[in-house]
């Protein structure tokens, strides 16, 4: 069974940076890709960037772009999602998502099949 566990998120100030990690396991195929979706409090949940483990292409929304830099380290199984120059509008629930590759339309989460439980990241003023 696929599972995709988040870690790495916390209390940072503002301009600060944090790195998210997301280890996946339980996958049968070499090829997927992992999407990072944030959720803040009485909003809805963004797509904010979506990266495909064969080739490392990266989508990005532009709410994070220039900032937030997704990665991979194929022989660990992990994905990366660093965040830096973090704003108080980055605080959010963000969790990881899979699905079998990455397209233009990364930000719809009914395209992904498993998700992660979620990392807190909250960034203060």
């Amino acid at each position: 069974e696929v599972q995709l566990v988040e870690s790495g998120g916390g209390l940072v100030q503002a301009g600060g940076s944090l790195r998210l990690s997301c280890a996946a396991s339980g996958f049968t195929f070499d090829d997927y890709a992992i999407a990072w979706f944030r959720q803040a409090p009485g909003k809805e949940r963004e797509g904010v960037s979506c990266i495909s483990r064969s080739d490392g292409s990266a989508y990005y929304a532009d709410s994070v772009k220039g900032r937030f830099t997704a990665s991979s380290d194929n022989a660990k199984n992990m994905v990366y999602l660093q965040m830096n120059s973090l704003q108080p509008e980055d605080t959010a629930v963000y969790y990881c998502a899979t699905r079998d590759y990455c397209s233009d339309r990364y930000y719809e989460d009914t395209l992904y099949d498993y998700w992660g439980q979620g990392t807190q990241v909250t960034v203060s003023s």
